[in-house]
């Protein structure tokens, strides 16, 4: 009895362990979130000295036979435009969703999720944001199971205890689970893309350094045309956000960058001079590769028409 007991305990014990160093990993390779990881960086990932795989290399489900339950979920990356195998979403209640693995509901990767959702244990969540390249956002939680729909209801560290199995959700913890969501898992997601896409470098000044940089919406994600897309993107190193984003740079729907005619008749020190004025008329520097996700120039003409009312 006492060895059961023994083997059990231990079992237990690597399973908070491989989470907590799993996520410790996680923090440091991506610096504490601001950068996404390749799946071939996620092979760096070692317990006991051997390799661990914190993703199943074909499946969006990882079950490890050393657990009980599952230690990670994907979404994996699609072109822009590209529809994805499995629409993960936000329902109405402000929470996320993950679909089951195909329609079974004994399908051994959901009897993986369901083993999670009720030891209420941690997962991390893999979000595609290029070829091979992932954002992960950790710690996630299973807090309840839709099965008519074939997906199960996530909420992330904050709000896994405001989750109410069939009741109605208030209008302001709606509003606050969605704002929440938004800035713990659409941001890191949409940011990654982003940099991805360019390079990570400033689109106007070609700054590499990426804890200088931002991902400035085009046209601001609570508007209504403010979609967390790609094409709804800019990289921009945070002097030049700021200048977007209050209207003093402005881009044009070709693409070319003009500063405000009152900030060009000023005369100040260098940064105004050299980092703002000197881009005045210029062509972006830097541009995604991919034609598919290049500023949209309907959203940069929406922009581009608030920072001519401002002039």
């Amino acid at each position: 009895m006492t060895d059961i007991v023994s083997i059990a305990h231990g079992a237990e014990d690597f399973d908070t362990r491989l989470r907590r160093e799993a996520m410790q990993f996680l923090t440091v390779r991506t610096n504490d979130g601001l950068n996404s990881i390749s799946k071939q960086e996620l092979l760096d990932f070692t317990i006991d000295g051997e390799m661990f795989r914190l993703m199943d290399p074909q499946r969006g489900i990882r079950k490890p036979r050393q657990l009980s339950s599952a230690l990670s979920i994907s979404t994996v990356y699609r072109r822009e435009g590209a529809d994805r195998p499995y629409e993960d979403a936000v329902g109405a209640d402000g929470f996320l969703r993950y679909k089951w693995s195909g329609v079974d509901p004994d399908h051994q990767d959901n009897r993986g999720l369901r083993a999670a959702m009720e030891q209420k244990v941690p997962l991390i969540w893999f979000f595609g944001v290029g070829p091979g390249q992932f954002q992960p956002v950790f710690p996630v939680y299973l807090v309840d199971e839709e099965v008519g729909l074939h997906q199960f209801v996530v909420a992330t560290e904050f709000a896994r205890d405001l989750h109410v199995t069939d009741s109605p959700i208030e209008s302001h913890l709606r509003r606050y689970l969605i704002a929440e969501t938004k800035r713990r898992l659409h941001q890191p997601v949409f940011r990654a893309t982003v940099m991805r896409a360019y390079e990570t470098r400033c689109a106007v000044c070609s700054l590499g350094h990426s804890s200088l940089l931002d991902a400035a919406h085009i046209v601001p994600d609570s508007d209504e045309a403010g979609v967390a897309s790609v094409r709804n993107g800019l990289a921009m190193c945070k002097i030049h956000h700021a200048a977007f984003d209050v209207h003093i740079l402005g881009i044009s729907p070709d693409l070319v960058v003009e500063i405000r005619q009152d900030l060009l008749e000023e005369i100040d020190g260098p940064m105004l001079e050299h980092g703002l004025k000197e881009r005045h008329g210029q062509k972006l520097m830097v541009i995604p590769a991919l034609r598919s996700e290049r500023p949209d120039p309907e959203l940069l003409a929406l922009s581009y028409k608030k920072f001519q009312s401002a002039g």
